[in-house]
């Protein structure tokens, strides 16, 4: 029986998101950032690359969804959380919901794109959600990058 996770545990997974996030900021990227754990390993780990790649769909999540999948060896992670930085936006959480994700932790919530305001129902109806670990932190984590762009 696998034992469940606790908050140190989530605490600790969305540490490494947020290291993830200041790698993107140090490219100029909005720093949000990812990693997909299974079986208490990190087997993905991301960060935003969309100016990096010029690509609008190049968001955390995906770059780790690609990993994980790759690593994992299937297209489906149902025994797999993610732990992403900021409340995933619509189109990211349409991917994680065709890639069946077990779990989904998120810090900060996205008041403006986040995929809770669009449509909930995006996720599979079998992914586990989880927000608010270190929201204060990851919040800020993004305001500050704003910060110095204005």
């Amino acid at each position: 029986m696998k034992k469940p996770l606790t908050d140190t545990d989530h605490e600790h997974y969305m540490r490494e998101a947020l290291k993830e996030a200041l790698k993107a900021a140090s490219k100029g990227e909005i720093p949000i950032g990812a990693v997909i754990v299974s079986g208490g390993t990190i087997i993905a780990r991301a960060h935003n690359l969309n100016e990096t790649l010029n690509d609008p769909t190049a968001h955390a999540e995906m770059q780790a969804i690609t990993m994980a999948t790759d690593r994992y060896g299937g297209k489906y992670l149902t025994d797999c959380s993610i732990y992403v930085t900021v409340e995933p936006c619509p189109m990211c959480a349409a991917a994680l919901a065709w890639a069946q994700i077990g779990n989904i932790v998120y810090g900060a919530s996205d008041p403006k794109r986040g995929y809770s305001l669009f449509s909930p129902s995006l996720l599979h109806p079998r992914t586990n959600v989880i927000s608010g670990i270190l929201a204060e932190e990851c919040g800020r984590t993004v305001s500050d990058f704003f910060k110095t762009l204005r």
